[in-house]
């Protein structure tokens, strides 16, 4: 019988960088992954694939648009959807590729089966009828999120899909209904919205963006509809007819009412995820659950049995890859005797539209709703010399700060390239870095990321281009 330091369940960015840092640590380690490919969703049908379809689809709409007055003059750019899948599958290969080399470099086993908890000290992995049993002096459980389903609504994956058809589909739908306003239902509709589909969107709430700060959801819900997206807020879905050549869908007010029927070739359902815990044994190994079906865990990430830990979209907090990424260090370095810690304070999260959308930190909401007080310093990027002159002017950036100590609460871009400007907030806010350190750092010009001084600059009433 085998045996481990340690066994991760689980190799997405969770569970293979837990692996990985395991390794350093100088532990044996071993990965039991029930898939065909390494990398988890965020790698094959997830993060990745959609990133390279959202920049595939945003040259072709910036060839049909914008190359023009840029004085590019170029024939109206052709669709070969074939060929961007193609784009869209040498980038899967490449990262799934790139993690199978971290597991040889780091000696890491991988051991393909489907993972099943023996209490502590155990886990069976099986795989095409045979199964064997590893021991190992600790376990990590890294399974990842499922796609939420909707009652009464299957999912085929070819004219009802989730995330994962979205990202294959063999023809640009004519129209595209999207239940779900969130992060994953916007970026896909962005994609398919360039190459050609007309896209409507219906969320339950009154509002897109759940939890994202306010403004910046009411702000981006306009520059959408201007893009050609459609939005039936309150609303809720209640049924697909799949009889005839097109799709019929009950759409009813969410606080009630009479239906209207749309018609639609594709529906996406993109109303959350879930937790992933299928097939684990958790209740026999007595690995205790919460109300919605996380796994339990301490502040040292241990569940209710000794040795086995759990991190990522399986326990509570955002389903973000990074998150799990950080966590998982964490645990390997406490599972090693070191203090593996994460700041849940600090973890920035990007929608990757057209513009992108970048938080970190607090919201005014729940800077109100904590009762503290706060000064809000806001720069649109129409006075950003970079932004003006690249013609991308839509946006602003809004800088939070604490009203007493001028520490920095929250941060939030809307903007071209935000998911990359956000990480200057985030190392300010690890390190309690105030407005006023923001706005006296010294910032290359000319760049976008001038308007994040400039927001700190307008914290204390002083932007200089406004």
């Amino acid at each position: 019988m085998a045996t481990y330091d340690l066994v991760v369940i689980g190799t997405g960015p969770g569970g293979y960088v837990c692996a990985v840092r395991a390794a350093q640590l100088g532990m044996k380690v071993a990965v039991v992954e029930k898939n065909a490919t390494l990398g988890g969703t965020c790698l094959n049908v997830g993060c990745m694939p959609s990133k390279a379809l959202l920049h595939a689809s945003e040259m072709f709409e910036e060839a049909a648009h914008s190359f023009a007055r840029m004085g590019v003059t170029v024939s109206a750019p052709k669709l070969d959807l074939p060929a961007m899948m193609n784009f869209k599958q040498q980038g899967i290969d490449g990262n799934v590729k790139g993690v199978e080399f971290l597991m040889k470099k780091n000696k890491i086993d991988v051991l393909k089966g489907k993972g099943k908890i023996l209490g502590g000290g155990k886990v069976e992995v099986s795989a095409d009828g045979k199964s064997q049993t590893i021991e190992t002096k600790n376990i990590v459980i890294a399974t990842g999120s499922d796609i939420a389903r909707l009652k009464g609504i299957e999912i085929d994956e070819k004219r009802i899909v989730s995330s994962t058809g979205a990202l294959s589909l063999d023809k640009v739908p004519g129209k595209l209904l999207i239940v779900g306003a969130g992060v994953i239902g916007l970026e896909l509709g962005s994609v398919w919205r360039r190459l050609g589909a007309e896209v409507v969107v219906v969320e339950f709430l009154d509002r897109i963006l759940p939890g994202m700060d306010g403004e910046v959801a009411r702000q981006f819900q306009r520059m959408l509809e201007k893009q050609g997206f459609a939005f039936r807020l309150g609303a809720k879905v209640t049924g697909v007819d799949t009889s005839g050549k097109t799709l019929k869908v009950s759409v009813e007010p969410a606080a009630g009412g009479a239906a209207e029927t749309l018609e639609a070739d594709v529906v996406l359902v993109c109303i959350g995820r879930v937790p992933y815990t299928d097939g684990l044994g958790l209740k026999d190994a007595g690995v205790a659950l919460d109300s919605r079906g996380r796994v339990q865990i301490d502040s040292h990430f241990a569940t209710s049995v000794k040795g086995v830990f759990a991190i990522g979209d399986v326990v509570a907090g955002p389903m973000l890859a990074h998150k799990a990424e950080d966590e998982g260090v964490a645990v390997a370095e406490i599972i090693a005797g070191q203090a593996g810690h994460v700041n849940y304070d600090v973890i920035p999260g990007v929608v990757y539209t057209t513009p992108e959308i970048a938080s970190v930190g607090k919201t005014e909401e729940e800077l109100k709703q904590a009762g503290v007080a706060y000064t809000v310093g806001k720069f649109p990027f129409t006075a950003n010399g970079r932004s003006k002159v690249n013609q991308t002017t839509d946006g602003f950036v809004k800088v939070l700060a604490d009203a007493k100590t001028d520490r920095v609460l929250g941060v939030h871009i809307v903007g071209r390239e935000a998911g990359e400007m956000i990480h200057e907030a985030a190392v300010l806010m690890e390190f309690g870095g105030s407005a006023e350190d923001l706005a006296r750092t010294c910032h290359a010009h000319p760049t976008r990321s001038e308007a994040v001084k400039e927001a700190a600059l307008a914290v204390g009433k002083r932007a200089i281009h406004m």
